[in-house]
């Protein structure tokens, strides 16, 4: 008897989490999964602003210590990954400069509130000075982020950014798991929307255009 009433309060137990789980996955496709949760122009209001952005404090490319009161007042396209990256981060960050390129082409005024920015989330190898060499092969305008592993786990929180190493034998050479989400990031430091990874440099470009240009 009670065994059969141990294994019936496991069921319930495991039932239980089966829900929660079933429950989280539908709340974060409610937050990501449209692709963009705030079309059209940018909203402001506190009902619709989704939770992710807010606070960081790291530094650039150029040893500067910034927060994200330095890019207020504008919007930022941003991305999380690492120099040493061999595929999503360089294709992104072609994407995000083709984007911006084409936007300096159609209306300088969009283009001009938009800063890029690459965070790295490999502060181990990832060094001020090699965030400069690395955005200095994409957008001339592009910003370089990085910090101590405390400072970019706590941006990584806010942004809600996935970023796992991948461990190796090779004290060097290895790679980082990470989220592979472009952010368009509004005037307050918070989301507006975001680009998949084979999002095409024409597709950011019209979409940020309709969403700054209104």
């Amino acid at each position: 008897m009670q065994d059969r009433a141990l294994n019936r309060a496991l069921i319930a137990l495991a039932a239980g989490v089966f829900v929660l789980l079933i429950g989280f996955g539908f709340w974060m496709y409610g937050q990501l999964g449209s692709g963009d949760v705030m079309s059209g122009a940018f909203q402001e209001s506190e009902q619709t602003r989704v939770d992710i952005g807010g606070a960081f404090n790291l530094t650039d490319h150029t040893g500067r210590q910034v927060t994200e009161a330095d890019f207020a007042g504008g919007y930022t396209l941003m991305y999380f990954g690492f120099t040493y990256c061999p595929d999503f981060c360089p294709a992104a960050l072609q994407v995000v400069t083709a984007a911006l390129d084409q936007l300096e082409e159609q209306d300088p005024e969009v283009a001009k509130a938009v800063t890029p920015i690459f965070v790295s989330v490999d502060p181990e190898r990832d060094t001020v000075s090699a965030m400069a060499d690395y955005v200095g092969h994409f957008h001339p305008r592009m910003v370089g982020l990085t910090g101590t592993p405390e400072q970019v786990a706590e941006a990584a929180k806010n942004y809600r950014i996935y970023y796992q190493k991948v461990e190796s034998e090779a004290a060097t050479y290895y790679l980082v798991d990470h989220s592979t989400y472009l952010y368009l990031i509004g005037p307050d430091s918070y989301y507006v929307t975001h680009f998949s990874h084979d999002a095409t440099s024409e597709e950011v470009a019209e979409r940020v255009k309709a969403v700054i240009g209104g």
